[in-house]
């Protein structure tokens, strides 16, 4: 298993972000501006891309495990990746998700905690319904790891 940062031609991965963003004009907004890993197992297996958002903040802005993988702990050890190599720098690692059965679950057995929500992000952000594991998903929740 191995972690690779990609800083050229990072929409080479859009299949795959685009399982956690569904729109290209969401994952435009961070992607440049972004660190972006892939995690390579015999094949990429999953990507991230985070973000520093300044105060010691590092967030996640695109998590993804390619289907035909997901649960067998590459999205968990993608997060372990970045609390390792990122925990001298940063004092948070922030993640925002809606309110979905499948994805809450996940980054709070990761060790996240939720600690705020932002109101009606997916109905004001997205131009159409973005549904998760059977939820319509209307409020984002912000979840944070201390590194």
């Amino acid at each position: 298993m191995k972690f690779r940062e990609v800083t050229d031609d990072k929409k080479r991965f859009l299949a795959l972000l685009l399982l956690a963003d569904e729109s290209e004009a969401m994952i435009d907004r961070y992607l440049e501006r972004g660190t972006m890993y892939v995690l390579d197992d015999n094949g990429i297996k999953c990507e991230c891309v985070v973000t520093d958002e300044g105060e010691g903040i590092l967030e996640i802005k695109n998590l993804a495990t390619d289907p035909e993988h997901q649960g067998e702990g590459y999205g968990r050890a993608m997060i372990e990746f970045l609390v390792e190599k990122y925990k001298n720098r940063f004092s948070v690692l922030r993640v925002g998700t809606g309110e979905s059965p499948a994805t809450l679950p996940f980054y709070e057995k990761c060790g996240f905690v939720r600690v705020y929500r932002i109101k009606n992000f997916f109905t004001a952000n997205y131009d159409h319904p973005i549904v998760d594991a059977g939820v319509r998903l209307t409020d984002m929740i912000v979840l944070e790891r201390r590194l």
